[in-house]
């Protein structure tokens, strides 16, 4: 249950989270022009100052005995039965993710500060930024599922907004919309599992729902708990939902940093672990999870392998670590803090890369082919250092953050101590090993080698407004791992929302776990230095590719089977309806419509006006009448 906080509780302030960068977006979106010279300040300001108040909050939650506090703010629906309170849950899970999101948010703003520095849009792109962040706050903080339904679409209106920034570019406008439509197919899954939860429990909230679920039929859990993935798989870019991410890097590349590493797409895994009491009652659903997650991790990593455009390859990475933590919640219990552990280092490193390529980016006039690069790392140093850090970090090069929190994955899958259990961890090794490689490629491509520079070319080191957030970052690579699970364990700051954890009985000793996918993580270093390192890079891709490469590169045809089974299907079915309503709907109406008029104009041309001709027709219907009452009389 949630304590009460007196009206004075700095807790009860916790919505000006929310409001603060909502207020930023309004003033510079309705500002207009008046706003350009300074609008960028006010939006990076608001995102600081909301993170401060996180940090503020969190503390102060550790005084608060049950760490759970349920902010009421107003009656956002009332009508029959259906009563949504709007209010917000201020508990670890929720504050975990604020830190996360304003923190990594508001690095990601100072960076913007001097990557659009030229841009003439920079007002605008500020001001979207801003309300993503503040409906991502929204889906983390509300307390029912409804709260949490309108962030959702708010951050699904944001996404659209940033991706299509510069809309004037068709491949721009093309990848925001393929993104809000195949966001919108997982939304139905979410809105659908909501409306069961009126339908069955009578009430959204979190406390209502989880303190009623278990009286539902095992049915009913099942088929909610596979609505909800369904929503997480669109927002966080699982398979089948997984194409839209790659096409979304035609943003500004901040943007890239934003969604795809500490706020759109983990909010899947934010979605799923806040239901932790709905999975641990499915187990059909957890399986499902799980699933996805190992399903989309190798599909990420092998799509990853074959690309030459640095922000697709950092793209791929995020679709497959992102299944690492679908793997790792679907394990229920024995996951879920592991799966957090791994969005939270991801968050730090996977930013810190992202803003890394933009680095390269703004030093190679947008230049994103790896073909055209090579030997940067003298004159990017802090770049190279960074990007490094991160990459490290990334591949769970021992001790780095990715280390300790992807090896706490594929030691929770081991511990399953069944067949799956070995099938999963074998997966999860397999990727580690395809992560290495593919990120050793982009090293090895971008930094090293002899220069590949087009003419004209000249690059140069980043301003500090934008290496200084890209540090802090690298900082977080290195430590992150090691501080929340072995220095402050993350399972203990969790244990009001998933319970105490239980002591695991390891299959396989955690030793020797981290030994094997060191091993096979040097493995994946090595084949990509003697199939990359070794080799002159030839500044323009083969033709002629294997079947296997030119799958990879069709992102294992991921759009073809999507445009196969929902896209043709879809068209068809829409152009039967049309012919239907064309010749069936419309037809019987319009041939009703001309029926009757013909039969009333052929008509009317009896009506001449002539007297004679009505009495001419008065004398044939009497010989008629006459006629017919004979014929009767006779028979």
């Amino acid at each position: 249950m949630s304590e009460a906080l007196p009206a004075e509780g700095l807790l009860g302030w916790s919505w000006l989270l929310i409001a603060l960068p909502l207020a930023g977006a309004a003033v510079l979106l309705l500002g207009g022009r008046r706003t350009d010279r300074w609008g960028h300040l006010l939006g990076t300001a608001t995102v600081v100052g909301a993170f401060l108040l996180a940090v503020l909050c969190a503390v102060q939650l550790t005084d608060v005995e049950e760490r759970s506090v349920d902010v009421d703010l107003f009656t956002f629906i009332s009508t029959g039965e259906l009563d949504v309170r709007a209010g917000l849950l201020y508990d670890p899970l929720s504050a975990l993710f604020a830190l996360l999101i304003t923190g990594v948010g508001a690095l990601i703003h100072v960076y913007s500060i001097g990557y659009m520095a030229h841009d003439p849009g920079r007002r605008r792109f500020f001001a979207y930024l801003n309300l993503f962040v503040a409906a991502m706050l929204l889906l983390v903080l509300g307390n029912s599922f409804v709260a949490l339904y309108v962030g959702w679409e708010g951050v699904g209106l944001a996404s659209y907004l940033l991706i299509a920034f510069w809309y004037t570019r068709p491949a721009a406008a093309t990848a925001a919309k393929k993104a809000f439509i195949m966001n919108r197919v997982g939304d139905v899954g979410l809105a659908l599992a909501i409306f069961i939860m009126f339908a069955q429990l009578g009430t959204t909230s979190y406390a209502g729902v989880f303190g009623a679920v278990g009286t539902l039929a095992g049915g009913t859990i099942t088929a909610i708990g596979l609505l909800l993935l369904l929503g997480a798989c669109g927002k966080s870019g699982q398979f089948p939902l997984q194409a839209w991410l790659p096409d979304a890097m035609e943003g500004p590349t901040p943007v890239s940093a934003l969604i795809h590493a500490a706020t759109m797409v983990t909010a899947g895994v934010y979605l799923i672990a806040r239901s932790a009491p709905i999975y641990d009652l499915t187990e059909t659903a957890r399986t499902v999870v799980l699933a996805v997650g190992a399903i989309t991790l190798l599909i990420g990593a092998i799509a990853g392998c074959a690309f030459d455009d640095i922000k697709k390859v950092l793209a791929y990475s995020t679709v497959s670590q992102i299944g690492y933590m679908f793997l790792a919640v679907g394990l229920g219990p024995a996951g879920y803090v592991a799966g957090l552990a791994h969005l939270l280092t991801h968050g730090f490193f996977k930013a810190g890369l992202f803003l890394g390529a933009g680095s390269v980016m703004h030093a190679m006039d947008d230049q994103v082919d790896m073909r055209r690069f090579g030997g940067l790392w003298k004159k990017l140093p802090i770049t190279f250092a960074t990007f490094g850090l991160g990459y490290l970090a990334l591949i769970g090069f021992p001790f780095l953050s990715g280390y300790f929190t992807k090896d706490a994955i594929i030691e929770a899958a081991l511990d399953r101590d069944d067949v799956w259990g070995w099938v999963l961890g074998g997966v999860a090794v397999l990727g580690a090993g395809l992560t290495a490689f593919y990120m050793t490629r982009l090293m090895l491509m971008t930094f090293f080698g002899r220069a590949r520079w087009r003419e004209g070319v000249h690059p140069h080191e980043s301003p500090s407004v934008m290496t200084a957030p890209m540090v802090v970052l690298a900082l977080g690579s290195i430590g992150a791992g090691f501080l929340l699970v072995e220095a402050f364990p993350l399972s203990d700051w969790l244990e009001p929302v998933f319970g105490e954890p239980e002591e695991a009985a390891h299959v396989v000793a955690p030793a020797t776990v981290g030994l094997v996918v060191t091993v096979v993580m040097l493995l994946g270093v090595l084949a990509a230095w003697l199939f990359v390192g070794r080799r002159e890079v030839p500044t323009e891709a083969p033709v002629r590719v294997s079947p296997v490469t030119r799958a990879a590169r069709n992102a294992l045809y991921a759009d073809t089977v999507n445009e196969s089974l929902v896209m043709r299907p879809g068209q068809w079915l829409t152009r039967a309806l049309v012919w239907v309503d064309n010749r069936g709907v419309d037809g019987a109406v319009n041939g009703l419509a001309a029926g009757l008029g013909g039969s009333s104009s052929r008509l009317g041309r009896t009506q001449t006006g002539f007297v004679r001709s009505y009495a001419l027709g008065m004398l044939g219907g009497a010989v008629l009448v006459a006629g017919a009452l004979l014929a009767v009389t006779s028979g």
